[in-house]
């Protein structure tokens, strides 16, 4: 397995395990795959990552900012799929760990991100790189007309974290 940076050719494979990842209905709110000019506009662009296996996308993530505010700088939204065949391989560990060090390199002191308490895979893996549950969102959305909570999780930096 490789991790690399995203190309912008590798979007057909990205969309395509972000839709396997909605079609659990456990993994986010979306419904359908932004477009790639919607997606590239909302993410970081020295932050995002493809984890290749046997030459092919087997997973990505990328980090978004969460607020346009000064203030916020340091903290950045994790979204991280892997490919339905690709799981429970490492895959995800991987580009949780490039994700780390690409955004403590880049000064960013906060990583979050929101998950289905159903999705136990993501919210374990989330916890072995340091993440910590900071509450329950109840009924914080519908997908599919049903009300769904959500676990809101954080890493802070040490690293970025003790810089002046």
């Amino acid at each position: 397995m490789t991790v690399r940076d995203l190309r912008p050719g590798d979007w057909p494979e990205v969309a395509r395990i972000y839709a396997e990842g909605i079609a659990t209905g456990d993994a986010t709110f979306e419904v359908e795959v932004p477009s790639r000019e919607a997606w590239d506009a909302a993410h970081l662009s020295g932050h995002r990552f493809v984890a290749e296996r046997g030459g092919r996308v087997a997973g990505w993530i990328a980090l978004a900012p969460v607020s346009s505010r000064r203030c916020y700088a340091g903290v950045a939204e994790v979204s991280l799929y892997v490919a339905e065949g690709a799981r429970g391989k490492g895959i995800g560990s991987e580009l949780l760990a490039t994700a780390i060090a690409s955004s403590e390199r880049d000064g960013i002191w906060t990583l979050q991100t929101s998950v289905f308490p159903e999705n136990a895979a993501s919210l374990a893996l989330l916890r072995r790189f340091g993440f910590r549950t900071v509450g329950i969102r109840e009924r914080i959305g519908r997908l599919d007309g049903v009300w769904r909570d959500t676990v809101l999780v954080e890493r802070r930096s040490e690293v970025v974290a003790s810089q002046p």
